[in-house]
């Protein structure tokens, strides 16, 4: 094997043997759908003029726009009230459960699903980081990312930890029965919307293809979870994740590059003056006192209009070494939270976070992963317990019993008896 080919094959095992960065994934998977239920929390009481049937966006003008632009939402299939309140719903359910990782593929479907039809059923709402919510959402379809950091992945450790036992009680304790319901349930419903005519052309051949494909994915782990048919699915599982992944992270450079190469051609952006004029609006000044206490340093202005242009034209090339990268990674993070603070822009910026931390290091993501799990622990530590029942201790295996535990189920079935309880 010569020198050229060892480089290919390595990387070529690399890309199909594995999912990469399944901690960035699953922040970018964490921090998207977190956004995108915040907002969704906030506007509920306004859901109605935003999305709905109130909005000065009508119905009649947002079908006319998208029998152009072919955009697809499921608000279209009907004007009523109801139907509405159930979108948007759903959209909130499946933000939370993608959030926790509870069946992450399937959420992730449905969490686009959401998000593309509320956006799309009014496009002139939002402030920039419905964008890159909108890019997430169908980017992170492709990914496997509830490998950590989720309940999916928990339950896995589970299976594998009861893998251990007794066969017959691995078998029955590993049945998956939510998973085939939740199959058959959206199958039956996607069959509905085509019998109906509401999916045609692209879209229909997508949701019935991700359907296929997470059908024979449950079927094969369930029938031969260690063949080589199961093998090839998890190749080319890797393979689709690994792409994505990579979206993702241009997706993320392209955002910098244009934003950054735009600046740097207007007039208030090369004269250092920029940033003076946003903090002197109301709409972006929920703080007037520090906008003003800002907006009156020339110096503090004229750098950071100047700093914002470096590090967004600059990124993109960093990242061929890792500590520029991280260094300028770290500013850009500092400046989005400064952004939501001053300018009144938490949605965008927390968008803007969560598409970053594709760049995020693994060692800081464990760390972070770290001090989280200490956190919970120290609250769950707080929390009184109750004293675990028989019945719970009999469930995870025989409990010995000794005359203390006679006496006291003795006492227990004699107050039972004459309706007494301690």
């Amino acid at each position: 094997m010569t020198r050229i080919e060892r480089p290919l094959v390595r990387g070529v095992n690399k890309v199909t043997g594995a999912a990469l960065g399944p901690y960035q994934t699953a922040v970018v998977r964490i921090g998207s759908a977190a956004t995108w239920l915040f907002f969704l929390l906030r506007e509920f009481p306004h859901r109605h003029e935003m999305y709905g049937p109130d909005g000065p966006w009508d119905w009649d003008m947002a079908r006319q726009l998208i029998s152009g632009n072919h955009a697809f939402t499921v608000l279209m299939w009907s004007d009523g009230r109801l139907w509405f309140e159930v979108v948007y719903a759903l959209a909130m359910l499946s933000s939370a459960l993608l959030m926790l990782g509870w069946r992450t593929r399937t959420m992730s479907v449905l969490f686009m699903i959401g998000v593309l039809s509320l956006q799309n059923r009014s496009i002139f709402i939002g402030d920039g980081g419905d964008n890159v919510i909108h890019l997430m959402a169908t980017y992170l379809v492709l990914t496997r990312c509830g490998q950590v950091w989720s309940l999916d992945a928990r339950r896995a450790a589970r299976a594998r930890a009861e893998a251990g036992r007794a066969v017959g009680q691995a078998a029955d304790r590993g049945v998956d029965r939510v998973g085939p319901v939740l199959w058959w349930v959206l199958g039956l419903a996607l069959s509905v919307v085509t019998f109906m005519g509401e999916l045609s052309g692209g879209w229909l051949l997508i949701f019935w293809g991700l359907w296929l494909a997470h059908g024979l994915w449950g079927a094969v782990g369930r029938r031969a979870p260690h063949g080589e048919l199961r093998k090839l699915l998890d190749v080319l599982a890797n393979i689709v994740h690994n792409a994505g992944l990579l979206l993702i992270m241009v997706e993320a450079c392209l955002i910098y590059a244009t934003a950054g190469w735009y600046k740097i051609q207007g007039s208030r952006w090369q004269d250092g003056t920029a940033v003076y004029y946003p903090l002197n609006l109301d709409y972006f000044s929920p703080w007037p006192a520090l906008s003003d206490l800002l907006s009156s340093n020339g110096v503090m202005l004229m750098l950071v209009t100047y700093g914002t242009v470096a590090v967004q034209v600059a990124f993109p090339f960093t990242l061929i070494n890792r500590r520029v990268k991280n260094l300028l990674l770290a500013a850009m993070i500092f400046e989005h939270a400064v952004i939501a603070v001053v300018l009144g822009l938490p949605f965008f910026s927390l968008a803007m976070i969560a598409a970053d931390a594709v760049f995020l290091p693994t060692s800081f993501l464990l760390r972070l992963g770290g001090w989280a799990a200490r956190a919970r622990g120290a609250v769950v530590s707080r929390v009184p317990r109750s004293r675990p029942t028989l019945a719970r201790l009999t469930r995870r295996g025989p409990v010995p019993r000794t005359p203390t535990d006679a006496q006291r189920d003795g006492k227990a079935a004699e107050h039972a008896r004459v309706g007494f309880t301690p």
